[in-house]
């Protein structure tokens, strides 16, 4: 008989087939929102979504779920209750000749290197059949001939600026000749809803200020989207922790005509820095008026403050968001290059494939940054000497400053104009 840690491993594998959002290991808190949404849809049942963190391991916790939440687990993949579950899983691998099974941790996807996996026929099984389905599902949808305008897309802020900020969308898919509808909340599809065709009300959270465009999908086609701009409230301070992000008040991280969050404010909030970085985030999102990523200036000095344990390498990120191409300047230690990421409103460089040296930095001082853009050239100035080149090639409306340290970090000031509109802050 398998144990019962054994079989929620087996239920998990299930309704992550189910599901189909990819490796499990790469969910993030909002798909975890997003399951227990679809669970609540489905049985009228909550199980809350930090729950469902402790049962995928995303936080620690050792002792087994308790019976509600089994028996809603598997009711959710298809069973009536944990018992059925039990008597059925565990006649059928006591029928198939397998493999010891691997303790739950490291009960993994069959992808992968063959010879560190090990898998059941009914696993085998199992994904045949949901490829299958998929693959049937997919030829469908390209049969179906889909009007976008038999479908309505809307949606509304619950509040004006500022964050968290819930969403509340009004949509009309009763056409869908599919029960599988979704909205996705931005361009990442790991952050979709499965909606009902019949209902016409959905509600999300937003955690951080951005630009994002919202996605009504049926089948495999986006048949509706818009724009949807989450302003802060002037500048903004989070550490990126999940579930949700911890918040700070302006007076915790603006003084002395600076940004700066210092650590002992960060683990006062029982945030802890250490194996596990935390980053620390600085934004101001709202419209700057006509600055666009093809003609502007923009200048800021900043200094990372943190390089304990695994900060080691002192990452930073310079974003300018936009609405369609953002600007994005790395810093950090020397050593540390290949880890870095370089955009430029439509030009994107990994550090693993191109050699991103010049960005290696010095933070034993405030660095300071100045960015270009004009007659189609971005430039990138690191303490007034010229450290970059690229070819401008997209034009985007600038609607956003970020600034995200490992660990954290202080900022002096900023100015981002044009010949036309300019935006300055002393702190």
């Amino acid at each position: 008989m398998l144990t019962d840690e054994v079989l929620l491993t087996k239920a998990k594998k299930i309704i992550e087939a189910k599901i189909n959002w990819g490796d499990s290991n790469e969910w993030t808190n909002q798909d975890f929102v997003a399951l227990s949404e679809k669970i609540q849809e489905q049985l009228g049942i909550p199980l809350s979504h930090v729950t469902l963190k402790r049962i995928w391991g995303k936080v620690k916790y050792d002792s087994l779920p308790n019976a509600h939440t089994l028996n809603t687990l598997v009711q959710f993949a298809g069973y009536d209750n944990w018992r059925e579950f039990k008597l059925k899983e565990g006649a059928a691998n006591s029928r198939v000749a397998v493999q010891p099974t691997l303790p739950a941790h490291e009960h993994v996807s069959i992808l992968g290197t063959p010879n560190k996996k090990i898998f059941s026929f009914i696993d085998v099984a199992s994904t045949v059949i949901l490829v299958c389905i998929c693959a049937v599902v997919f030829i469908q949808a390209r049969k179906w001939q889909l009007d976008p305008d038999d479908y309505s897309f809307s949606s509304k802020k619950v509040v004006s600026v500022g964050v968290p900020n819930s969403v509340v969308f009004d949509y009309d898919a009763s056409k869908s000749p599919s029960d599988i509808v979704i909205i996705q909340q931005s361009w990442d599809k790991k952050r979709r809803t499965i909606v009902s065709k019949n209902d016409h009300q959905h509600t999300s959270i937003y955690y951080f200020p951005e630009y994002y465009r919202a996605k009504l999908i049926v089948g495999n086609q986006i048949v509706k989207e818009h724009h949807l701009f989450i302003q802060s409230d002037g500048w903004f301070a989070a550490v990126n922790t999940s579930p949700v992000p911890v918040y700070f008040k302006k007076e915790d991280f603006i003084s002395d005509g600076k940004l700066s969050l210092p650590v002992e404010k960060i683990t006062a909030q029982n945030i802890k820095l250490q194996p596990d970085i935390q980053t620390t985030l600085y934004a101001n999102v709202k419209d700057f008026g006509e600055i666009y990523t093809d003609k502007f200036e923009f200048e800021t000095m900043l200094r990372s403050d943190y390089r304990d344990g695994s900060s080691a390498c002192q990452k930073t990120m310079i974003y300018l968001l936009a609405d369609e191409a953002h600007v994005g300047i790395p810093l950090c230690a020397p050593g540390c290059i290949s880890d870095i990421e370089f955009l430029f409103a439509g030009t994107y460089y990994s550090g693993k494939k191109k050699d991103l040296s010049a960005f290696g930095t010095d933070f034993s001082d405030f660095v300071k940054v100045k960015i270009e853009s004009e007659e189609g050239i971005g430039k990138v100035y690191v303490d007034d000497v010229l450290k970059y080149e690229v070819d401008v090639i997209k034009r985007a409306k600038i609607l956003g400053i970020y600034f995200a340290f490992d660990g954290t970090g202080s900022v002096d000031y900023v100015k981002l104009s044009n010949d036309d509109v300019v935006f300055e802050d002393q702190f």
